[in-house]
């Protein structure tokens, strides 16, 4: 793999990004974008200390600043353990979820509870932690990942669904109250993203072309195509776009 550049321009360098779910996936894609933008970025895992370490290499190759946050986010107190190694933050995406396939007859209290923790009330607490400071400075960017089923729930993921929905709402809410303040907050809402978490399903050849004939563009999505939108929205050019939701899907929520 060809070792990824720091952008000439840099206009993140000082920016403090916190990325949740950060050793994988988009999650991994988003970090390297806003590192290769310049900013310090602070990576969030939990279990892959393998994977969050090649994430930090590859920060550092770049010629970046990357610390790794191990934090486990269905817990109450997330958000304290990661202020205690990075007390403020400039950007804060909120990309870390967990999902349970099963039927609304089967799931569990388990299931729900992961869930229900992990992909929205981990992402409450966070703003919670970081938005006052940023508030204060005028100067914010908060991302939320959902997903297409906000719109179009599987219906083997009903909890997984509603959370990405209440995360969405959660943005839709604080994205006026911040405005005035220099904090924009926005969502971006993939579709079938070509990740690790996909591998097994899209592995399947009759499940991945029969959920590729959903997709207009008929093709599914890299990590890379959810980080460039939210390089954009980190970036000064975003500075006017705020409450608004970004659906990188190729056309599935339509």
């Amino acid at each position: 793999m060809i070792p990824r550049q720091r952008s000439e321009v840099a206009e993140l360098t000082g920016k403090r990004a916190l990325i949740t779910g950060a050793s994988r996936g988009i999650g991994r894609e988003i970090a390297l974008a806003l590192a290769a933008e310049g900013a310090d970025v602070a990576i969030n895992y939990y279990g892959r200390d393998r994977e969050a370490g090649e994430v930090r290499e590859a920060v550092e190759a770049m010629g970046g600043s990357c610390i790794l946050i191990k934090a486990d986010l269905s817990r109450a107190d997330c958000a304290e353990i990661m202020a205690a190694s990075l007390p403020e933050a400039d950007i804060l995406v909120l990309n870390a979820s967990v999902q349970f396939r099963s039927s609304w007859r089967d799931m569990n209290e388990r299931e729900l509870e992961l869930q229900l923790g992990c992909n929205f009330l981990a992402g409450l607490r966070l703003v919670q932690r970081y938005a006052p400071n940023m508030l204060e400075r005028g100067w914010g960017r908060i991302v939320t990942i959902g997903s297409v089923q906000e719109v179009k729930p599987h219906p083997d993921m009903l909890i997984y669904s509603c959370t990405k929905a209440a995360l969405r709402q959660m943005a839709l809410s604080l994205a006026p109250q911040f405005a005035s303040r220099g904090v924009t907050v926005n969502s971006v809402a993939p579709g079938v993203i070509a990740t690790d978490r996909n591998a097994e399903a899209l592995g399947d050849h009759e499940y991945a072309e029969r959920t590729r004939s959903k997709i207009p563009a008929g093709i599914f999505g890299e990590p890379a195509d959810c980080a460039g939108v939210v390089k954009l929205l980190c970036s000064e050019a975003g500075r006017y776009i705020t409450g608004q939701n970004w659906h990188v899907d190729g056309g599935m929520s339509l």
